[in-house]
């Protein structure tokens, strides 16, 4: 890595990534601990003067640019200046320009320069190699230089991680050559600690970029060109060219080869990766590589990645299951098809190139497949003979690797009239399947998060029963269309005492996972402060006093309604959710409620008001988030209006009359959150569907109970359910009468979906479900309902307590 003085001729084969290279070592206290010759030959500073002195001393950056240089500022590269790199506390590599001042002050140099922290036990934190950038300026005409103001956009230096370029190994050989003041151990862990944190390379233009290895005894240019003239006169001659000329034509050869590989790279850089969708990723990577570097591709996914779970565990062995996702090829259409079908799972044994290459993580290339080798892999294929596909023909099966762990694999065949796949190949294969393996692993990532994200969605969004007493209700959910599109809004319905039903819909604000989560707390929170029987406004009121113990950072808005079927009532609370919609069953007139709108819940210290409505059989309640109206540039008021106008579109069913409102305003463009809405038509209970008595706080009245009950069944022709129904409402009014007091008991059966009896006392004590034992004389009763009825439930109220129970109707 000898560096010839400032300004001295430059070797040609610094285009191909030979750079002479200065190495400093740097302690941690800022001082030179290692200054090696190429070091003293670029900045002028003898070995015995350098060591111990402090590294901004000897480095000093003096600014910008002269006018006259080249087109680059004083720094142009990665992470931090040369300056703050020299601290030795960075803690990351860097690379860059700057431009210093060497054999004096008048004198400076424009000088390319990577930095590497170093970590371990000795002293070293810092290691910087240095090249002179205007060895590989303009050359003087004579060919052997290289023009980088006439030929590039930029020249500067960076890294190249993970990836095995020619070089690597040499850089890796000879460094420690360099550093003879440590030992081999301090050596190897310097060269180590490179080789993982990324290879220095040289980016010659807006796309190519070369690793840079060692120059040592480079030729100069007037010897080369010296050489070129002698081999221009003998073949004017007749004679055959010097050796050397040979070699620099091969070197010339060599250097096109690199850089079409490079070029190829960067193209396919460009083609893959344009989307999150890991189908799509596939198949961009498969037909980025065909036909240019291979005539077929076949790619295979371990089934986890495939099917969306975790990250896959573990090594794979003779088990793992294989799935080929993709065949990409050049022969003629559906040659490949029936042999080797895509979508088809397989294992693979120890003696195919395809297990070697899953477990080692390292490339396979193979020449020509033998005849031997075929009649090994066609051995996987069953009954389909494969054989003819892919013997004699060049094989390179490269790893699709992420995090270290084995994603998949590509089988890359070339024709038998095509070059075989060389070591050159194997490189840019491995390159190839470095950067389509992050990319997939990107998709697969979210692919995998955004079915998580799902899930939960889907499991915190309830399953609406299509009907509850006196009502029919329907409901849509729509994802948000942006990345992380899981959401906060939610809808339900609670059954209720007395045949009511509560619906809710609800938005916490935000997005993503915590949102998400937040819903669930609220929703839960909802559903059991419900079963409490809380009137709306007392429910929101305890929601946002939960909010605001959950946490200050997140809000949420909420609509609670309770439908009374039976009084023909809506009993409605807000809290800073956008107004429903009621529509009219008499005459289809629609109408946005005007409600009192209250804060957002978790704003805490606002009161709520509690609004009562009448409303008619036939009336319809919409309820929806303010994803449904609301339209990024657009104001909120022409959604609500689209959507009262889209609302009173008559309809077949409730299925329809949501979809109607849903394509109404869903194509206006611009939605980006997740929409909730839910949709319920106030049928209500006949009067004659409703039987109500009060009965005397007096043990003789269970009786009457039971005849009262058995005589409603009958003129509702439900005599198969009079016996189940007499004896729980025996036992229900006995427990009434016991603990009522003076203030007797009533008894309503209302026949609805359901048939629903319900016993009311002026007791607030609930009573509870316990275990009788073979010589208790009560604690029977609730065993007995809990076991007969299809449900049952207590409540209190404003005088006292409910409890009641369903039986089914029977089959008509």
């Amino acid at each position: 890595m000898e560096r010839g003085t400032p300004g001295g001729p430059a070797a040609r084969s610094a285009v191909s990534g030979r750079v002479p290279l200065a190495v400093i070592v740097v302690d941690t206290s800022g001082l030179v601990s290692h200054w090696s010759t190429g070091a003293r030959r670029l900045f002028g500073y003898a070995k015995e003067d350098a060591v111990g002195r402090a590294a901004s001393d000897l480095l000093p950056v003096s600014g910008a640019l002269p006018e006259s240089g080249a087109p680059y500022g004083a720094y142009d590269g990665l992470g931090p200046d040369l300056e703050t790199s020299l601290d030795g506390h960075i803690s990351y590599p860097a690379a860059g320009r700057a431009h210093l001042h060497a054999f004096g002050e008048d004198h400076r140099i424009d000088v390319l320069w990577w930095a590497y922290p170093l970590v371990g036990p000795g002293p070293e934190r810092l290691l910087v190699l240095a090249a002179d950038a205007t060895a590989l300026g303009p050359g003087d005409g004579d060919g052997d230089g290289y023009d980088s103001e006439a030929s590039t956009e930029r020249l500067a230096p960076g890294f190249a991680l993970h990836t095995d370029f020619p070089g690597a190994d040499e850089l890796a050989d000879r460094l420690p050559e360099i550093l003879p003041s440590m030992s081999v151990g301090e050596s190897a862990r310097i060269v180590a600690q490179i080789l993982e944190l990324g290879y220095p390379v040289l980016e010659f233009s807006k796309h190519d970029r070369v690793p840079v290895t060692p120059d040592w005894g480079v030729p100069r240019r007037v010897e080369r060109k010296e050489r070129r003239e002698r081999a221009a006169r003998a073949a004017a001659e007749g004679r055959a060219p010097a050796p050397q000329a040979a070699d620099d034509e091969g070197e010339d050869l060599e250097y096109a080869a690199v850089r079409e590989h490079l070029e190829f790279l960067n193209e396919v850089s460009g083609r893959i990766g344009s989307s999150l969708d890991l189908s799509r990723t596939i198949v961009e990577v498969s037909r980025a590589v065909v036909p240019r570097f291979t005539d077929v591709a076949g790619t295979y996914l371990r089934e986890q990645v495939v099917a969306g779970e975790g990250f896959p565990e573990g090594a794979p062995d003779e088990t793992t299951m294989w799935h080929r996702v993709a065949v990409e090829h050049t022969d003629e259409p559906g040659r490949w098809d029936d042999v080797v079908p895509v979508g088809e799972s397989m294992p693979f044994p120890a003696h195919t190139p395809f297990f070697q290459c899953m477990t080692s993580g390292e490339p396979v290339l193979v020449p020509r497949i033998s005849e031997e080798m075929g009649n090994a892999i066609a051995a996987q294929f069953e009954k389909r003979d494969i054989r003819p596909l892919i013997t004699n023909r060049s094989m390179l099966v490269v790893p699709l690797k992420a995090r270290n762990v084995v994603l998949g694999f590509m089988i890359l065949l070339r024709h038998q009239e095509r070059p075989v796949f060389n070591d050159m190949d194997r490189v840019t294969g491995a390159e190839l399947a470095a950067r389509a393996g992050l990319v997939l692993d990107n998709a697969r990532m979210y692919t995998y998060q955004e079915s998580v994200a799902d899930t939960l969605q889907d499991s915190m969004l309830p399953h609406i029963e299509p009907r509850m007493p006196g009502c029919e209700i329907a409901t849509r959910y729509l994802p948000g269309t942006l990345l992380g599109r899981v959401g906060g809004d939610w809808f339900d319905s609670v059954k209720l005492p007395g045949s009511r039903t509560a619906l809710v819909v609800g938005d916490v604000m935000g997005h993503g996972l915590n949102s998400a989560a937040m819903m669930g707390q609220l929703r839960t929170a909802v559903q059991t402060m419900a079963a409490l029987d809380l009137p709306p406004a007392q429910l929101l009121r305890n929601l946002d006093d939960l909010a605001q113990r959950l946490g200050e950072h997140y809000l949420a808005t909420c609509l609670y309604v309770v439908y009374d079927p039976i009084a023909g009532e809506l009993h409605l609370a807000n809290a800073g959710h956008i107004p429903p919609v009621l529509v009219r069953a008499e005459d289809g007139r629609s109408e946005l409620l005007d409600l009192p709108t209250g804060a957002p819940i978790g704003v805490g210290g606002v009161p709520f008001e509690e609004v009562r409505l009448r409303v008619a059989p036939g009336d319809r309640l919409l309820m929806c988030t303010d994803g449904l109206v609301e339209v990024r540039g657009e104001d909120i008021a022409v959604g609500l209006a689209t959507l009262v106008e889209s609302a009173a579109h008559p309809a077949a069913s409730m299925d329809d009359a949501c979809d109607t409102i849903i394509r109404a305003l869903n194509t206006r463009g611009g939605r980006k959150d997740d929409v909730a809405l839910l949709m319920a038509r106030l049928s209500g209970v006949a009067a004659e569907d409703v039987a109500h008595w009060r009965l005397a706080a007096d043990p003789s009245e269970v009786s009457r109970a039971r005849e009262l009950v058995r005589e409603r069944l009958a003129s509702w022709h439900l005599d198969a359910l009079a016996d189940s129904a007499e004896l729980l409402v025996s036992e229900l009014v006995t427990n009434a009468v016991r603990h009522s007091g003076s203030d007797g008991v009533e008894l309503r059966l209302v026949r609805a979906a359901t048939l629903t009896c319900e016993v009311a006392d002026a007791d607030h004590t609930l009573p509870t479900l316990t275990s009788a034992g073979p010589g208790d004389v009560s604690g029977r009763g609730l065993s007995v309902v809990s076991g007969i009825a299809k449900e049952w439930g207590t409540s209190r109220t404003s005088t006292g307590k409910t409890v009641w129970f369903e039986l089914a109707l029977p089959h008509k």
